[in-house]
């Protein structure tokens, strides 16, 4: 399979038609292998309008979505950038020119798509998803959906910090960008979205008497 000529059709046919206009997310979607994100027996699906298995039950977001959430983020050279359950994200992210690191909890996971963020240039830490490495982050990014706000997450933000993920409680999620100001935080929704929600980013269920 000519996986180059895969990648011009995903970003000619998936992200440009949706209003993904920003030149140099293009570019790096056009050179990020997202095949080798993937279990290699889905390679081929890589570049198809649908979530591809990682390892377990985890999924590439699809390319579509990933791309109009990183298009949100307004992403500058030098910026630090967490990339939770978005190994796919966190190489474009690298691409970019931001300084990545991609966060896992599940090592199959990692044992997939570790070889490909090694050559792309990419920090990666295995730690819960809950439990987000270090602070101080201009940006953080998933690839999987919240069930609720990521407190945990935002508080690791700098001033000025921006949190992109999508947030899902039935069928259909939104994608939303939060920015942490320094008179509080802002919600902005983006666009409907519907990928898996991560189990260690849902409420424990409360029981009432």
């Amino acid at each position: 399979m000519d996986f180059t000529a895969a990648r011009k059709v995903m970003v000619d046919s998936q992200v440009r038609v949706n209003d993904v206009t920003d030149r140099a997310l293009q570019a790096a979607l056009l050179v990020v292998p997202r095949e080798r994100f993937c279990d290699p027996e889905r390679a081929f699906a890589a570049y198809a309008e649908a979530p591809v298995q990682i390892a377990g039950d985890r999924r590439l977001m699809e390319a579509r979505d990933i791309a109009k959430l990183l298009q949100a983020l307004d992403v500058r050279e030098g910026e630090k950038a967490l990339a939770i359950a978005a190994p796919y994200a966190a190489a474009v992210l690298q691409r970019m020119r931001a300084v990545v690191t991609a966060q896992e909890a599940d090592q199959a996971v990692m044992d997939v798509v570790a070889p490909v963020l090694a050559d792309e240039g990419v920090q990666t830490v295995v730690a819960p998803l809950d439990q987000p490495h270090g602070e101080g982050w201009d940006i953080i990014v998933s690839e999987g959906a919240v069930a609720v706000r990521p407190d945990a997450w935002i508080e690791k933000l700098r001033i000025g910090g921006r949190l992109a993920v999508v947030e899902r409680q039935g069928p259909v999620g939104k994608a939303v960008l939060y920015v942490r100001g320094r008179e509080g935080l802002s919600r902005r929704p983006l666009f409907d979205s519907s990928p898996a929600v991560l189990a260690a980013m849902t409420p424990a269920p409360a029981f009432a008497l």
